[in-house]
């Protein structure tokens, strides 16, 4: 409970910040719901036939995974608060359009003919009681909307929406309970909340509600605009989940806010690659770091030549990503972040397992724990079938869940990446990569054409960072962050001091 409390009080503005992200995706996409869903229930609730086709469709919208929804709608709106919202209103529509349904067509029959006896229209009926009688039911769909929409809300954080399920990621990738239980809690009061003021609204006027609606949806919906448009001179940096790429683009941030007069907003953990990389593409953010082999490998529709040479990797991917998408790709730092396979040091004494190669001898034994985007890549698990002849008993695990994986057991092998901290934390030893699967892995800040001609002395200044950085300091960083509990801010800062690329 003390480590709860501290960490909490540690990261209050965080939590704020989170907090405030959270209501504005959840009311937004309530609010857009509730404008969507009452009026269609209007038009259909008078033909029974048709509200019964409509409300099958939108229950069976209400089966689809989330996380389908998300990636079906990344290429179209790409990633952050909008594919977010857009997601959420799918599931926040059945309840209410449902309840309002439900509230009309129960309506007194004699009510009805006594309203049409004395010459009211559609609309006047609306207007006079119908919207007035079904009022609490309709606002018993919105109250159930609203708890599974704040619920649902958790997984903006995978595509960089932000919200508390920032928090739940974050600690699910820094093996910390106290930040998941932060996140969780925290959603779990906000929609107990929200369940109770609804229950309060119901008893004012409609007039009332009505307004507070108004007047919520707009000062939400406002908050959307991108910063961009209220902000001069500002870049905006994401990463990667992960304390490694945290520690980077704080140090961009230094480095550009030292040097320049521009204001820099940097988004840690904002997701996969592939979302990270559609932001940059879309502009949504400026510039990320990113891995050479990655580039190569993920990122260019057309793969060039595997090489292990570092420059001949990097030459290609500089070239191949602008091409591609007038992407710019700077210099690389000095470590390499390649893949590694990892074992237990005990496990690779008893087995004699020194090289990729030896798995051979365990491979109808030993169960394997990679990463989705490991087990799915060519210079991954398809390379280990295809170069190395394993073919492995896998279970696909979120990168973060594989050291407590190999940990307690559950599995033997992992993949890794050789600047993690956690290789060291809990004992594990990488197998030599005798057959040169695994392309060299240098990071680079991968930045927008169109950032780089506005802030041209961006270039110069990142590029401070070409050659430095040793495998054994990222690794140590790393350390620092994920099991000492440093800010990920304040280790970058270090850095950047001790090797003078800072003032004091």
């Amino acid at each position: 409970m003390n480590d709860l409390i501290q960490t909490f009080l540690d990261r209050k503005e965080d939590w704020l910040l989170a907090l405030g992200e959270h209501l504005q995706i959840s009311f937004v996409a309530v609010a857009s719901a509730i404008l969507i869903a009452i009026p269609l229930a209007i038009l259909v609730s008078k033909r029974e036939h048709v509200a019964n086709l409509l409300l099958q469709f939108t229950g069976v919208l209400q089966t689809i995974p989330s996380l389908a929804i998300l990636g079906l709608l990344i290429p179209i709106f790409g990633i952050g608060k909008v594919p977010a919202i857009l997601t959420l209103i799918v599931y926040a529509i059945f309840p209410i359009l449902q309840n309002t349904i439900t509230g009309l067509q129960e309506i007194d029959p004699s009510l009805q003919e006594a309203a049409t006896a004395f010459g009211m229209n559609r609309w006047e009926k609306l207007k006079k009681f119908e919207i007035a009688l079904a009022a609490p039911v309709i606002l018993s769909g919105i109250r159930t909307a609203t708890v599974l929409i704040i619920g649902t809300a958790t997984l903006a954080a995978l595509i960089g929406a932000g919200g508390l399920g920032s928090f739940i990621l974050l600690g699910i990738d820094r093996n910390n309970s106290s930040l998941i239980l932060i996140g969780a809690i925290s959603s779990a009061l906000l929609a107990l909340l929200f369940h109770f003021l609804i229950g309060l609204v119901e008893k004012r006027s409609l007039k009332t509600i009505f307004i507070s609606f108004v007047a919520l949806l707009g000062i939400s919906s406002l908050s959307l605009l991108p910063m961009s448009m209220m902000m001069q001179d500002k870049i905006v940096i994401a990463g990667k989940l992960g304390s490694e790429p945290e520690i980077l683009l704080n140090m961009y941030k230094e480095l550009i806010e030292d040097q320049t007069d521009i204001t820099v907003e940097v988004k840690p953990n904002f997701g996969k690659t592939t979302f990270v990389y559609e932001a940059l593409k879309t502009g949504q953010i400026d510039l990320y770091p990113e891995f050479t082999g990655t580039v190569t490998s993920t990122l260019l529709k057309q793969p060039p030549s595997t090489s292990n040479d570092p420059e001949e990797v990097y030459q290609a991917a500089r070239k191949g990503i602008f091409e591609q998408d007038k992407l710019i790709y700077l210099k690389p730092m000095r470590y390499q972040n390649t893949y590694a396979l990892a074992v237990k040091e005990e496990y690779a004494k008893e087995h004699g397992l020194e090289t990729i190669s030896d798995l051979a001898k365990v491979q109808s034994t030993a169960t394997a724990g990679f990463s989705l985007e490991f087990n799915d890549r060519e210079d991954g698990g398809n390379g280990l079938k295809d170069r190395y002849k394993l073919h492995l008993q896998v279970k696909t695990l979120e990168p973060a869940l594989r050291y407590k994986a190999i940990d307690n057991g559950n599995v033997q092998l992992i993949d890794a990446y050789s600047t993690d901290s956690e290789l060291q934390e809990y004992h594990l030893k990488t197998l030599k990569d005798d057959q040169q699967l695994f392309p060299p892995y240098q990071g680079a800040p991968l930045i927008r054409q169109e950032t780089l001609k506005k802030y041209p002395q961006l270039e110069g200044i990142l590029n401070q960072l070409a050659g430095t950085i040793t495998e054994e300091k990222m690794q140590d960083m790393n350390y620092q962050v994920n099991v000492e509990g440093k800010s990920p801010s304040q280790v970058a800062k270090d850095y950047l001091k001790e090797h003078q690329l800072i003032g004091n």
